[in-house]
């Protein structure tokens, strides 16, 4: 056991490692919470505007945000990094680091956003929406009370699912001079054949994948009123 600590490459690793989780961490909080700010709202526009059913919104305009998440979520995502260098230059005056890969993460993220939180909204019973009308309750009732309060299970489930697809991204962005977990093992673990960098980059990335699952998971079953008493309870007294 002393002899492995002693390696230079598993001394490197145990150096380098802390800052490449900070990096992988935080840039994918920022990266989720940036693409949920703008996801959140274009998945409610797309299902409360359509036809007309809570929202007003013209028929032209909800064609052209379905093509526009269309067509960023068909393009791959190292392609959308290359294609994203010049914005990320124009924002942060530069395309490489962590936080330059902040920008093509939540450009690929967002539609996919917009996608989920669609998907779980739609989930919802339309006589619940109709109920709500019929009491007269306003659109921004409707979407806040209801559609998003009955979905919250869902919908952290979703959000679940795209933290860890944004985590991935990250990883792959350290192909193109991004830093963090995916830089050390592609980088230095693969490029310069460091196994014990690969392989331990590796095994960092499946650790917080479950540990956000984990934490995922248990939010939304806290907060699934169907197999939780107390949910349910808390929501009555509303």
């Amino acid at each position: 056991m002393a002899d492995f600590f002693a390696d230079p490459q598993v001394l490197r690793f145990l150096q380098e490692a802390p800052f490449a989780i900070w990096e992988t961490v935080y840039s994918t909080l920022i990266a989720t919470a940036l693409a949920y700010v703008i996801g959140l709202p274009l998945g409610v526009v797309l299902v409360a505007g359509e036809n007309g059913r809570i929202l007003k919104v013209p028929g032209p305009l909800m064609t052209a945000l379905n093509v526009a998440v269309n067509l960023l979520r068909s393009v791959p995502f190292l392609i959308l990094m290359v294609i994203v260098i010049p914005l990320s230059r124009l924002l942060l005056g530069t395309s490489v680091g962590t936080p330059a890969s902040i920008v093509p993460l939540v450009a690929a993220a967002a539609p996919f956003v917009a996608r989920i939180v669609e998907s779980s909204l739609r989930e919802l019973d339309a006589g619940v929406v109709e109920a709500a009308q019929a009491m007269g309750c306003s659109p921004w009732q409707i979407i806040t009370k209801v559609m998003l309060s009955e979905c919250r299970p869902s919908l952290i489930n979703g959000l679940t699912t795209a933290t860890i697809t944004i985590l991935s991204y990250g990883a792959m962005a350290g192909a193109i001079g991004a830093g963090g977990l995916g830089s050390m093992a592609l980088m230095k673990g693969y490029q310069r054949q460091m196994t014990v960098m690969l392989w331990g980059s590796v095994i960092l990335l499946v650790l917080l994948v479950q540990l956000i699952q984990s934490i995922g998971t248990a939010l939304s079953v806290k907060t699934d009123r169907r197999i939780n008493p107390t949910e349910s309870r808390r929501r009555k007294r509303k």
